[in-house]
């Protein structure tokens, strides 16, 4: 599953670095998070990067996106091979 950033976002700047797919970008009001590109950073690190810096606490599971660990590592190995082919 992807996950999910609340109204209760204070767009503190902080989620959007620790992002490694670049899923995070500033929205109209606050950070939004593009599920086709949230691994919840399977394949980088053990837990949620931008959870665990956010301030507020104010990003979730998103509980309509629903995704197994091994459907998360899928998506990371595709994201990781379509970047590698725009390299070349």
């Amino acid at each position: 599953m992807a996950l999910l950033i609340f109204d209760e976002c204070i767009n503190c700047d902080v989620c959007e670095p620790e992002c490694p797919n670049g899923a995070i970008t500033q929205g109209e009001t606050i950070y939004e998070i593009n599920p086709a590109l949230c691994t919840e950073c399977v394949g980088h690190f053990d837990k949620p990067q931008c959870m665990a810096v956010c301030p507020v606490d104010c990003i979730i599971k998103d509980p309509g996106r629903l995704e197994d660990k091994d459907s998360l590592y899928q998506k990371y190995l595709a994201l990781i091979a379509g970047h590698e082919a725009g390299r070349k």
